[in-house]
Formats: structure tokens, sequence, C-alpha cells
């Protein structure tokens, strides 16, 4: 974060601006509709500002600057052509620990003005750090179609929607369970539909079914993170993770999804690796339990898609013998993101027509157990999960039970993420392979003809990229 972002209040105060160029119009009107009082400092301006000269919130002053000028003001803007006058000016402000913004000249900024999409009293503001103002501007053209001018009033009435609820209901817990439920419920969709009356009604019956019976039910949600790129999140799961009060989440979720939750939610981590578990299975699933019978809404957070080799359905068979309420939300698996991201259609009319999904984890005697037989047949993609450790043994016992040693296989470390890597050999020096390119967890095994269509459709290319994120992959 390159600028910390905060709203300022300036009704009746005192601000600077320096200059009269063309672009000190937009800080103008941003100010006074603000309620600033501007002290504005020029000896010319251009013709788009005469509106502002007889101002009753402007004083001009047609003269130099001074540094005195600096007096008392709470932000100084700048807005000039004049050579030296801004750098001037921006030093002698930064001087005196005061805020100040030079029209396009990040470099002599202490802070910059977003992008606004006003619909007061809620404000939106979009910054691209001063490195791509047209951006910002971009993304606030597309937040003023996504938020019409309704949600200015919906703001209005829940701020006096909230003073009545400090009112009648007691604990800061038992009013935000409240908040929780009216903002997943249809009454906001009605107010911003036209029908503001019936929403209005609907809050107030709301509010009173809510004080009659106060103590909140727990519920956990189950829900898929996808396979690493945060942007595969579908928005229900996006929803869960705003509201959820805690979090329970595995190794591999990216911590970028964990940014979009309330930063008062407590997050618990409990993820595994191979022969080192945070926590044992039976205390995640106790955990669960304990955190809904408190009441508070619990999202459980993994990797792919919490239905395929996550243990979802252990976890559910627990909450259900407990009593507990549950949804699931499913995600995109990392058979499906991984195979989309390395350019590998797991099914393809000419070279597969059915795809496996098969766990590579051994069992705890060290075999590994599986249908060798059924899983060498023609035209079928098999995609190991938890497979690089004893992927030896799987091209070993594929090649035994008749499968061609020429059958390409992919790896695919940390799919759909920035760190990705492909590696393409096939079956007979898989294996070797693994040791030569030092492969490591997360890394999905993709055996199969439709492989080979890697090379032509990857489109995929994160190297084409710098990330600055850190790795999605990287444990707390």
């Amino acid at each position: 974060m390159d600028f910390f972002p905060i709203f300022l209040q300036l009704k009746g105060q005192p601000v600077l601006l320096v200059g009269g160029a063309a672009a000190a119009r937009n800080k103008l009107e941003l100010l006074l509709k603000a309620g600033a009082q501007v002290t504005w400092v020029a000896t010319a301006w251009d013709k788009s500002l005469e509106p502002f000269v007889d101002h009753p919130s402007v004083d001009l002053v047609q003269s130099s600057f001074e540094p005195s000028l600096l007096d008392h003001k709470k932000l100084v803007y700048v807005a000039t052509e004049e050579p030296g006058l801004a750098e001037e000016v921006s030093r002698l402000t930064q001087e005196r620990n005061l805020p100040v913004n030079v029209v396009d000249q990040a470099d002599l900024c202490s802070f910059i003005t977003p992008s606004l999409v006003d619909r007061s009293p809620l404000l939106m503001a979009v910054s691209s750090s001063g490195v791509c103002p047209r951006l910002s501007r971009l993304v606030r053209a597309k937040l003023e179609t996504l938020f019409p001018q309704s949600y200015g009033r919906l703001a209005v009435l829940l701020g006096e929607f909230r003073l009545l609820s400090r009112e009648r209901l007691g604990s800061a817990e038992t009013r935000r369970h409240f908040w929780d439920k009216l903002f997943n419920s249809p009454v906001i969709e009605m107010f911003l539909s036209g029908q503001e009356k019936l929403a209005e009604k609907t809050m107030v019956q709301a509010l009173e079914n809510h004080q009659a019976n106060p103590d909140p039910t727990g519920e956990v949600c189950l829900v898929g993170a996808g396979p690493g790129d945060p942007d595969l999140l579908t928005l229900r799961a996006l929803r869960l993770v705003q509201n959820a009060d805690v979090i329970v989440y595995d190794r591999l979720v990216s911590p970028k999804i964990l940014d979009y939750a309330r930063r008062e939610s407590e997050k618990i981590y409990v993820g595994k690796k191979s022969a080192d578990h945070t926590l044992a299975q039976e205390e995640i699933n106790q955990t669960l339990v304990r955190l809904a019978k408190e009441g508070k809404l619990v999202v459980r957070l993994k990797g792919g898609d919490p239905f395929i080799f996550g243990r979802g359905g252990e976890e559910l068979e627990e909450l259900a013998a407990m009593g507990v309420d549950f949804q699931v939300v499913p995600g995109v698996t990392a058979a499906s993101g991984c195979g989309v991201y390395a350019g590998i259609p797991l099914t393809h009319r000419d070279y597969a027509q059915s795809v496996r999904f098969v766990t590579g984890h051994m069992q705890k005697d060290g075999s590994l157990n599986l249908d060798w037989k059924s899983l060498v047949s023609k035209q079928q993609t098999l995609v190991f999960y938890m497979g690089l450790a004893t992927l030896g043994t799987i091209s070993s016992k594929l090649i035994e039970h008749g499968m061609d040693a020429k059958m390409p296989v992919a790896l695919v470390e940390k799919g759909t993420t920035y760190q990705q890597r492909v590696v393409i050999s096939d079956l007979a020096h898989i294996a070797e392979t693994v040791d030569t390119q030092k492969l490591v967890p997360p890394t999905m095994v993709i055996v199969g003809e439709v492989v080979q269509l890697s090379k032509k459709l990857q489109w995929f290319q994160p190297n084409d990229f710098e990330p600055t994120a850190e790795t999605p992959f990287q444990q707390p």
C-alpha cells in the first residue's frame, strides 16, 4: 500500500490552493463540495476558473505565493505551471507536516486525491497511487454503473436505522448478528428496486423479531476457495467470507482471499501437509462445532473444492451428528483449475472421453492401493492429487499394468498462481524429472494424451508478469 486511504472532514476548514492552471478547477469543485473555506493564491488563472473568483467560500489572493499563507491551513493543493513554484510549495508545506497535493506530480505529493463515486453519505474512492490515474477513472466509471443514486438514500435510511438498533438491541454482538441477517435478506434489494416504503417496513419488523429472539444461531459454511488464483472464488463464497465471524482455513488458501474478510473476524489456521498437521481432523471437527454453538457464522475455507479430496464430507457428518446447521459452496477444483491454466483440456473428443480424479496419497502402511487395471484405459485422463511423493510408484504401476511408457505426463506446480510451473515428460521419465526440476507441493499430476495439447493451448504465461504479492501458498 503506497498511500493510506483516509477521509477528511473539511466543512468550514481552511484550505490553501496555489496556482491558476486549468487543473485547479476540479480541486476547487471538490473542496467546495466538501464545505471547505478556500484561500486561492494566483496572479492569473485559466478562463474556466472564472466562476470561482467571486464564490463566497473562496478568498482570492492575487499575488505571489508567500510562506505565511500556509499558516493555520489543514491541507494544500498546488495547480500551477509556473517553473519551480510547485517544488517550493511542496517543500515548505511538508516541512510543516501539512498534507500537500501537487497536480500531476506524484513525487511532490504527500497525499493524492482519488477518483470519487459520490452517493452521499456513501462515498467510494479509487486510486492507482498516482501511477495511472486513467485506470482509476476507468474503475470509477464501472462503479458508477454498479451503484445507482438510490444507494445514497439507502445509506441515509440505514444510518437512521443504526441508531434505532442501538436503542433496542443491547450488546454489540447482538447488533452485529442482526445486521448480518439483514444484509443477507432480500430487504436491501427490495429498497434498491424502488420498493423503499416496503423495505423500511420490513426492516422495522426484522428488528422487532430480533429484539424478541436475540440469541443468535450459529452456522458453518463449507466453502471451496479454488486452486490458488483468488479471482476464481465464487460470488457466493466471497459474500460469506466477508460476513464471517470466524474463518477456519487450510494451507492452500490464498492470503488474498483472507484479505476479503472483516478486519475483526477471527482467523484460525488448520493447514496440513505430509506428516505435519497443525490440528488433527477430529480437533478441526470439534472446533467447528464449538464455534457454531457459540452462535458464530463460521466459514470453513478449503483449497479447491471441499468435496474432492478435501474431507468436507467428514466434517459435515460431524456437524450433522451434533445438530449444527451448515451449507456448502463448491469451488473450482484443483484438477480443473490447473488443467485449464496449463492449457490441458481434461476431456477432448479426439483424446479422452473420460477423466478420473485419483488420490496419490499413501496409506498409513506406506502402500498405494489403487485399482491399477481400471486406471489403464484408453482415451482416459488421469489426474492425481497429492501424487508428487508417490510418483515413482504411480508411473511404475501404470506401466506394469499396460500403459504406454511414452504416455505424456504433465506436472503443474502451484497451478493458477503467478508461481505456476508446467513440466511435461512421459510416464517412463516423470519420476526423475521431479528430481531434476526440484518440483515441490502442491503439484497436480495429469496423465493422458490430452497433455500433448498443452504446448498449443497454454494461454497463461505467469513469467510475463512480475507479481508483487506474496505467494498464495505461503503458510502463516
